[in-house]
């Protein structure tokens, strides 16, 4: 099998295909990305066909590994970057216990980090990579890294997963040369994969410290809403993949986490009501 290394943030991947046009993929959009040492790579992601034959007739990708989901169906060749994509968020999300993992996207401003979770379709990684486009650093789109001993976010910036609407959005913003391939039509719609900005990739190992949590909901009218803490934690605990794993540190973690860091629901219409909202509240944290 061919295979490639790259590590993102304290994460460590090695990524093994039966065809070379993932590996190749992945090789443009994440050169600026230290790679790592196969051997003593954190995880390893696999990419071939169910069956033999599938490699030519019809190529189908599996997605294996040292973690998979036995259930998961095959996706075409043609989405193989997707499929490697979602081989390593599977490796983080079945085996990463160093950090407190939060669904949620983080950008950084003033040595300070703002995170957004929600449902899907809320825009979290669209304001994500908005905001990174406008004074931001970018830390991460799939996952949020809590430190549990020093309650900071880790850095994570791996490729943003922009959906549907939001590719149109970020390609009149974005230069093209950042952009991998268009995938029409997979499980989760059209998606197009973007290369964060060069600071958030110089500045993977830069940690800071967790200042606001925004729940935002895309399609209502703007609006900035108070929340219980015990809706925060229970809702951070569904957004969570390894809390349960992690047993107590993961409990401290996160009721540190609810306990100290500011935290909102907010609509929007725009990406440019959003920014309006956030910069207002994050004037107010200065």
């Amino acid at each position: 099998m061919h295979q490639i290394s790259l590590k993102v943030g304290p994460a460590a991947f090695r990524i093994a295909s039966s065809w070379r046009q993932p590996l190749d993929q992945l090789t443009r959009l994440y050169q600026a990305y230290p790679t790592a040492n196969i051997e003593n790579a954190d995880f390893t992601v696999r990419l071939e066909p169910e069956k033999p034959w599938r490699k030519l007739i019809r190529p189908s990708v599996h997605i294996g590994g040292d973690f998979w989901l036995p259930d998961a169906a095959p996706l075409p060749l043609a989405q193989s970057l997707l499929a490697a994509e979602m081989g390593m968020n599977l490796q983080m999300a079945l085996g990463w216990r160093r950090h407190l993992l939060l669904h949620a996207s983080s950008v950084e401003k003033d040595g300070k980090a703002l995170l957004m979770t929600g449902l899907s379709g809320s825009g979290k990684s669209t304001l994500s990579a908005m905001l990174a486009e406008r004074g931001w650093r970018f830390m991460g789109d799939e996952f949020a890294l809590l430190c549990l001993e020093s309650g900071n976010i880790t850095p994570f910036p791996r490729l943003i997963s922009l959906k549907n609407e939001a590719i149109k959005a970020m390609q009149d913003v974005v230069p093209a040369d950042r952009f991998g391939p268009e995938m029409r039509d997979t499980p989760k719609g059209d998606i197009r994969h973007l290369v964060p900005p060069q600071n958030a990739i110089s500045g993977m190992d830069d940690p800071a410290k967790p200042a606001l949590l925004l729940f935002p909901r895309f399609g209502y009218a703007p609006e900035l809403r108070d929340m219980g803490q015990a809706e925060i934690f229970v809702r951070l605990t569904q957004a969570s993949t390894n809390y349960v794993a992690l047993g107590e540190a993961g409990f401290r973690a996160l009721t540190k986490f609810v306990d100290q860091v500011p935290t909102q629901a907010m609509d929007y219409q725009s990406t440019d009501q959003a920014e309006e909202l956030i910069e207002s509240l994050w004037s107010k944290l200065l």
